[in-house]
């Protein structure tokens, strides 16, 4: 008895460390795994490198053809890329439309000329 009594600290301790540092980084890695699987012509990605490009052909999930800038394109390995990239969603929002607005008699003072 007084055995388990001195490892239950190491046992706590442990099981600490796998639900705050193992298990995360494990359900990391399988999102990882199943981004680059589903990876398909079009998707814009970033290289680990910081690079951000346009996928334009998958050959057999062990090589990518990516155009980098118009008429530029490499292969890189599948590995090498860290995300796929989106926009935020504040820059997705078309800007709103200019409204009509009545003109108060101070509004010209305020306001910047064109």
């Amino acid at each position: 008895m007084e055995a388990f009594g001195t490892f239950l600290p190491l046992i706590l301790i442990f099981a600490v460390f796998y639900f705050l540092l193992i298990r995360p980084q494990q359900r990391k890695v399988k999102q990882h795994k199943e981004m680059l699987s589903n990876l398909k012509r079009g998707d814009k990605i970033i290289t680990s490198g910081g690079i951000i490009c346009t996928i334009n052909k998958v050959a057999d999930n062990r090589e990518l053809t990516v155009e980098v800038s118009d008429n530029i394109e490499i292969k890189i390995a599948p590995g090498m890329v860290a995300d796929l990239y989106t926009l935020p969603a504040s820059q997705k929002k078309e800007p709103p439309k200019e409204e009509n607005k009545k003109n108060s008699s101070l509004s010209g003072f305020f306001s910047k000329k064109k």
